[in-house]
């Protein structure tokens, strides 16, 4: 869907790269739409994925110490800095049991990348022929999309199912509910594809992917000789005794599997771009042929601040205490929707939850923006919770293809990576809601998250 002032290809005396059309990486996407000069100036913000609270003090002191020194100041070598591609080996070694007890080599195995998303990027320009088709189960991380087209591979949509038959009057679901067919990922599956992308934790749905299913994913990806991104950038984030595995770790998955990581998730720094590749050497060493040439390097005073978050998060029990403060937020949110009758998707991971708006009915004459015309029904609603609550989400079908954008239609995200007080205003104003609901007929009460996760009461 593009807008009238978007620039087209024939405005110039030279026309621009296909790539940018194929990729949607023109369209007015959803944080041009919501963004928040388009808001209320009083909005609150749980659209985007942004905390509003900052870094850990002593992750926030190691900045400012190497903003100090020389050397902080001033290139690092392409790989990563020493010190931080060592704090990476040193934490995560152990998690990456397939290795047989020797440790993530710093010197080939990891890559440091200026954020996550630049990491992504540079594996793909690395792999990537004309025409390789990837893999992305929907709904996907929408950066996916534009940076494939870019280094021209074929996006191919396989669709995570949500619970069959389920009904707003169930309550809400958990995210362990949605699910991979298999069949249709091997029916997927062409002389072309090139690489699966396994995204666990799961934007937007929340679901961390079982052992089991990524055993099958596993199994595709060695019979069809394929490539695995798995992005695991909520990694320190699970809810409710959730088990994060990580693929690499499978039986032959090493040394087809490259493992994203994110200090800007990790540490509550979002605009630090500090990321990282873990991966076999085979892996690592193409993409850091890109990255060289690209950004040459990442900045050097935020990788040692990154680096010293790692080091002492073990004797500090940092990402205990976080888990523990995002499982506090999500509940917050989730009694709102539980005190308003509404329905949700009860997340395992990550810091998104997935409303269902099936039952909001909004004024016929509610004045909509032209730019969100001919959407879907959440388009609307994130419109409309906007303008008339005051509490922004994003729709859920801009996470889709075409052809599967009905399945996010009933859904919004909302973002809990926000601190109490923000939570608490977004939850009493969205009490408003209530004017708004259609009501159910012969229905009883909904039910609350009680026991929808393995009979635990949250």
């Amino acid at each position: 869907m593009t807008s009238s002032n978007v620039i087209k290809q024939t405005d110039g005396p030279v026309p621009f790269a296909n790539r940018l059309l194929e990729g949607r990486a023109l369209d007015l996407d959803v944080w041009s739409i919501y963004n928040a000069l388009a808001l209320p100036a009083d909005c609150v913000n749980l659209g985007q994925g942004y905390m509003n609270f900052p870094p850990p003090a002593y992750v926030k002191d190691a900045a400012v110490e190497a903003l100090n020194t020389t050397a902080g100041n001033h290139y690092s070598h392409p790989k990563g800095r020493p010190r931080l591609r060592k704090a990476i080996s040193d934490f995560y070694s152990e998690q990456f049991t397939n290795l047989e007890g020797r440790k993530l080599d710093p010197e080939t195995e990891i890559l440091v990348t200026s954020g996550a998303n630049m990491g992504m990027y540079s594996v793909w320009a690395a792999f990537l022929d004309p025409g390789d088709e990837v893999i992305l189960f929907e709904p996907y991380f929408d950066q996916y999309l534009a940076s494939v087209t870019f280094n021209a591979g074929k996006p191919v949509y396989v669709p995570l199912h949500p619970p069959a038959g389920y009904e707003p009057s169930h309550g809400p679901s958990a995210a362990s509910e949605w699910t991979i067919n298999i069949p249709e990922l091997r029916a997927a599956i062409t002389p072309r594809t090139k690489m699966i992308i396994v995204t666990t934790p799961h934007n937007p749905v929340g679901k961390v992917f079982t052992r089991r299913e990524l055993e099958q994913i596993a199994d595709v990806a060695k019979e069809f000789n394929l490539l695995v991104m798995s992005d695991e950038v909520y990694d320190c984030l699970t809810f409710d005794g959730a088990e994060h595995v990580r693929i690499a770790t499978l039986p032959g998955m090493w040394e087809r599997t490259v493992t994203v990581g994110s200090a800007g998730k990790s540490f509550s720094a979002t605009g630090w771009r500090i990321g990282w590749l873990i991966g076999p050497p085979t892996i690592i060493a193409p993409t850091l042929a890109v990255t060289t040439r690209t950004v040459f390097c990442t900045n050097s005073p935020l990788q040692e601040a990154a680096a010293a978050g790692l080091e002492g998060a073990k004797k500090r029990d940092y990402f205990e205490t976080q888990r523990k403060e995002y499982e506090e937020r999500l509940h917050v949110l989730m009694k709102a929707f539980d005190k308003l009758g509404m329905t949700y998707v009860i997340p395992q991971g990550s810091y998104f939850l997935l409303l269902d708006i099936s039952d909001v009915e909004w004024p016929e004459d509610f004045p909509f923006p032209q730019t969100i015309q001919g959407r879907g029904k959440d388009f609307k609603f994130c419109w409309f919770v906007a303008q008339a609550i005051g509490v922004s989400a994003i729709p859920v079908s801009e996470f889709y293809c075409n052809e599967h954008r009905h399945i996010g239609e009933k859904y919004a995200r909302f973002a809990f990576c926000k601190d109490l007080a923000t939570l608490e205003l977004a939850g009493e104003r969205l009490q408003k809601l209530k004017e708004y609901l259609r009501p159910r007929a012969g229905n009883g009460p909904t039910k609350t998250a009680l026991n929808v996760v393995n009979g635990t009461a949250l």
